[in-house]
């Protein structure tokens, strides 16, 4: 960053942000491992132990609303991130519109690229996973419900909110 003194007092998201204006030299390294640390550091915090369960407060509205159920939701994320072909994410992003949809993302790529603010999202790298699971992505996304902090999720949906 010597070399970019005006991006010293940028955060990591801000630059992701606005990835087309980080200089072409850098832009591969800051959309690679300043995704990839936005990604895993609300990754740990939308986890815990004893998590799980069904979503509740706002959250829970929210998915009923647009997604008609907890069960249908469930359903749509754990498809799209066995979708993901090879290495990469599948979240739930509030849209540039205000709507809640369910996408996914290459890499360490961050839906803050594309202009969407990450509620929370699942790594569907392999080394997430591999351990226990194998190649059986589907039963990890079936699993990782099992420790969902929906007390974080809750704040990062208020969050979201607020954004314009």
């Amino acid at each position: 960053m010597d070399k970019y003194p005006e991006l010293k007092n940028k955060t990591v998201e801000q630059l992701l942000q606005n990835l087309d204006n980080v200089p072409a030299d850098i832009r591969t390294t800051v959309r690679n491992n300043g995704g990839g640390h936005v990604n895993h550091s609300m990754f740990w915090k939308i986890m815990k132990p004893n998590g799980g369960g069904e979503p509740t407060r706002e959250i829970a509205t929210a998915i009923n609303d647009n997604f008609g159920s907890f069960a249908d939701f469930k359903k749509q994320f754990n498809e799209a991130g066995g979708g993901r072909f090879g290495s990469g994410w599948v979240w739930l992003v509030r849209n540039k519109n205000g709507k809640l949809e369910i996408t996914t993302t290459a890499n360490q790529d961050s839906p803050l690229m594309e202009g969407k603010y990450p509620i929370f999202g699942n790594d569907v790298w392999e080394h997430a996973y591999y351990l226990k699971y194998q190649n059986r992505r589907p039963e990890y996304l079936d699993a990782w419900w099992n420790v969902v902090n929906w007390d974080e999720i809750n704040q990062r949906f208020a969050d979201a909110s607020k954004i314009e």
